[in-house]
């Protein structure tokens, strides 16, 4: 069987092969080979995340959906994918991550099979939750894989950086797949798409990649049930609160549910004899800092894509095919910024370049106060903004990711790419209901959806700004 096997690392950092090439620095054909496969892992489950986006119109006016309930076909794969995250994280490290990327591989195939052939609302939502548990499921298995299998150092750098421009690409192109799907076929395609690389993977794994595990040790039951309550409660809570407001009593009920939750949870962890999530992990400053600064870029991100889409279709009046082919910019911007970011992080560590990500991030997103209602001039603003802004995004995530799982034993990588998916997934669900309640308050009291969406924007730009700052402040020296 071909592996990808962890070589210690010689005294300078480099990589040994497993040959016993030490101080070799390239990997070899078979890593390529398994990267390959646990990057393409990732791209499906980040080309799901948007690809409906742009198709939700032509899916609603096929299967029935009322306007009010299509948030419902992205909120139902969302919350699965951000509540079980951690928990399938730590489950890979106890019950082996090979086995848990192919039990999300097969289970994102038939998901992706039943939602293309979906002949009501119901059956839809149920194949978006299995999606949804595909991504708890595989995202961490295949980021612990990928982390365990490298030293820390250039190889894991190099390796992240691909890993965040095909988590970015994978957002662009499925807002451009969407698009052009809708158009030229139909919405189904964006589900049918899924199901032959998802074989690929599940076919070509077992012979490639070994199983890979931690320590044996007891699951903690309590821990895991008040976590993943706590956070399928929160997102649910701020879901409802998105679409009701801000005062209605279920979205208050589920959010004070969730911080009861979570404070049970760090009680329990406090005296379990084999925790979840050991507090000594979650307090360390590249854990804690690094999943901060990730919370950020993709809650916001993720908002300003919205609000972007909701600009260009409802005051530029583009389809969803001119809406998606927009976006190409931030693809090659995202490719750009992936190749640069490991670069980056070996001259000036990673503390620099997260914070640095962040205030690029930030500026770019200001930029678009100046977007007006139509012109050639305000689809340049656009395209070059969206651009800088994608490259400042990328890098923080490539900085974030190796902030969060540096320093760590490989029986915990579970945990850490576990924690570090699961900042990804709160963040994308979080980001677009927040600053959706603000575009829509603002539009409401100005007449403008244009007004609206300044509004939310200027807002994202100065979190996005505090966030930088506060990363910068909280990693108080290099991190490597």
């Amino acid at each position: 069987m071909t592996t990808l096997t962890q070589s210690p690392a010689t005294e300078d950092g480099a990589f040994a092969g497993p040959a016993g090439d030490a101080g070799a620095s390239r990997m070899t054909s078979r890593q390529r080979l398994v990267l390959l496969l646990l990057l393409g892992s990732q791209f499906m489950l980040a080309v799901d995340f948007s690809i409906l986006n742009v198709a939700l119109p032509d899916i609603g006016h096929g299967l029935g959906f009322s306007m009010a309930n299509l948030q419902w076909i992205a909120t139902a794969m969302m919350l699965p994918a951000a509540g079980f995250t951690l928990l399938f994280g730590r489950l890979a490290d106890l019950a082996g991550r090979r086995r848990m990327l192919l039990t999300g591989m097969g289970l994102l195939a038939a998901g992706s099979l039943a939602g293309g052939l979906a002949t009501s609302p119901e059956m839809l939502l149920c194949a978006r939750v299995a999606q949804g548990l595909a991504s708890a499921l595989a995202t961490p298995a295949a980021l612990s894989l990928l982390t365990t299998s490298l030293p820390e150092g250039p190889l894991r750098d190099k390796a992240l950086g691909l890993n965040g421009t095909l988590l970015s690409a994978g957002f662009t192109i499925g807002a451009i797949f969407g698009g052009v799907l809708t158009d030229l076929l139909s919405w189904r395609w964006a589900f049918f798409l899924n199901v032959p690389v998802a074989l690929f993977i599940l076919c070509a794994a077992p012979a490639v990649i070994e199983e890979s595990r931690g320590a044996r040790s007891k699951l903690d039951i309590p821990g895991a049930i008040t976590v993943t309550g706590g956070l399928l409660t929160l997102v649910y809570g701020v879901t409802m609160a998105g679409q009701h407001g801000w005062t209605d009593p279920t979205a208050l009920g589920c959010l004070a549910a969730a911080a009861l939750l979570l404070l049970a949870f760090w009680r329990i962890e406090l005296r379990a004899e084999a925790p979840l999530a050991p507090l000594g992990v979650l307090t360390r400053p590249t854990v804690k800092w690094g999943n901060f600064g990730g919370l950020i870029t993709f809650t916001m991100e993720s908002s300003v894509i919205f609000l972007l889409t909701l600009y260009m279709q409802q005051v530029l009046d583009y389809s969803p095919l001119q809406t998606g082919l927009a976006f190409c910019g931030i693809g090659l911007a995202a490719f750009a910024g992936g190749l640069a970011a490991p670069r980056l992080i070996g001259r000036y560590g990673t503390r620099t370049v997260l914070s640095g990500g962040l205030l690029v991030q930030a500026l770019s997103t200001a930029a678009f106060f100046w977007l007006g209602t139509g012109g050639g001039s305000a689809l340049t603003l656009l395209i070059a903004a969206s651009a800088a802004g994608a490259f400042g995004h990328i890098s923080a995530i490539v900085g974030y990711m190796v902030t969060a799982t540096s320093g760590l034993p490989d029986d915990e990588q579970g945990l850490a790419t576990g924690l570090a998916s699961m900042t990804q997934q709160v963040g994308v669900t979080m980001g677009i209901p927040v600053l959706s309640a603000v575009a829509t308050a603002s539009t409401a009291a100005t007449g403008s959806v244009l007004s609206g969406v300044h509004t939310a924007l200027l807002l994202d730009a100065v979190i996005v700004l505090a966030g930088s700052a506060l990363v910068l402040a909280g990693l108080r020296r290099r991190v490597r």
